[in-house]
């Protein structure tokens, strides 16, 4: 169907509002004290996997020089830095400093307390207009799209050629892939063997059985409709965890892993988006989830998107000795202190 022009036009005024009312013309975005740019820049340095200048670049839709100079100014204002990529030296992954990672986490409380701010003005209908709105024009202008059927676009790099999407729900190979990639990935990462693998697949085995209660839920990340990714939300195994006077309800975070040929593609971040957006709508008090000293990048991602490190501790019940690691995610800024608590 073809809109008129005071549709177009109308839709065209709607987006300079959001523009302005968004803080998008301003040179101090989200109170940074940085330009729109730049703070683009840090989400997503900050939220990507071993992201290259150029993959930058690609991102955010502008040329080499001007990415040139603005990871320059970051550089030198201390909130990035550079490594060379250990499989090609002519390679620079990008990441952010201890500063940065601070910044960040200020931006993104501020974008979601603004989000926030506005969706409470409107019915739960209103708001899933609006998110499922966005991502369909969002989708539109870059030539993607939501498929309504539990499907959710994302961008991938554009000199690849790729249709990468999160899909809810079970399909044929999820299990199996979901353990491959764990396999693989720690064992050439952190010398995990069988004995982590077959814990994997334990766990994995008896959370499908689950997964037809409505507090459970996984995701996988697909690229060419091959699964590059997985998550998962356990609402149900950590039920013994909490205390009978707060009676909060903890949500698991499960089975995170990005294949390294998705690296650069927004799925890691869109998989967490997605785990994160079911628990809010479950109204799960706070959400766990357990990993190990080493992995800073999954690290910055965590924190970016709310999660905090509450304990830390020794343990090599994955076939290596780590200094495993517990982070909470709170939802109405309450913490309900657990201990005892044994990752799965």
């Amino acid at each position: 169907m073809l809109l008129s022009d005071i549709d177009v036009d109308s839709i065209r005024s709607t987006s300079r509002q959001l523009v302005r009312r968004l803080g998008f013309l301003r040179s101090d975005l989200a109170e940074s004290g940085l330009p729109p740019s730049s703070v683009h820049a840090l989400i997503e340095i900050g939220t990507g996997t071993d992201l290259s200048g150029r993959d930058l670049s690609e991102i955010l839709g502008l040329d080499k020089s001007s990415i040139s100079r603005l990871l320059g100014k970051l550089q030198s204002a201390g909130l990035i830095t550079e490594t060379v990529a250990p499989t090609d030296a002519r390679t620079k992954h990008l990441s952010l400093t201890a500063d940065g990672a601070k910044r960040l986490v200020a931006i993104e409380a501020f974008a979601r307390d603004q989000v926030r701010t506005a969706l409470a003005r409107l019915t739960t209908q209103e708001q899933h207009i609006v998110r499922t709105g966005l991502e369909l024009y969002a989708g539109a202008i870059g030539g993607g799209s939501a498929d309504g059927n539990g499907a959710t676009a994302v961008s991938v790099n554009p000199a690849t050629p790729r249709m990468a999407s999160v899909q809810s729900g079970w399909r044929p190979g999820l299990l199996g892939r979901c353990i491959e990639m764990h396999a693989r990935h720690y064992s050439e990462t952190s010398g995990f063997g069988g004995q982590f693998e077959a814990i994997v697949a334990g766990g994995l085995a008896e959370f499908a059985t689950r997964l037809d209660r409505p507090c459970n839920a996984i995701w996988a990340g697909l690229i060419d409709e091959r699964i590059v990714g997985t998550i998962a939300i356990d609402g149900e195994d950590l039920k013994g965890t909490t205390t009978s006077a707060s009676g909060a309800r903890l949500a698991h975070l499960r089975l995170f892993i990005v294949d390294p040929s998705a690296r650069g593609s927004g799925l890691g971040k869109a998989l967490l988006q997605e785990a994160l957006q079911f628990v809010d709508t479950q109204d799960f008090s706070e959400t766990h989830l357990w990993t190990f000293r080493g992995l800073d990048t999954a690290r910055r991602l965590y924190e970016a998107s709310g999660f905090r490190l509450v304990e830390e501790r020794p343990g090599s019940q994955w076939g290596a000795h780590v200094l495993e690691q517990r982070f909470v995610r709170e939802r109405n800024g309450r913490l309900v202190r657990t201990a005892g608590i044994e990752p799965a």
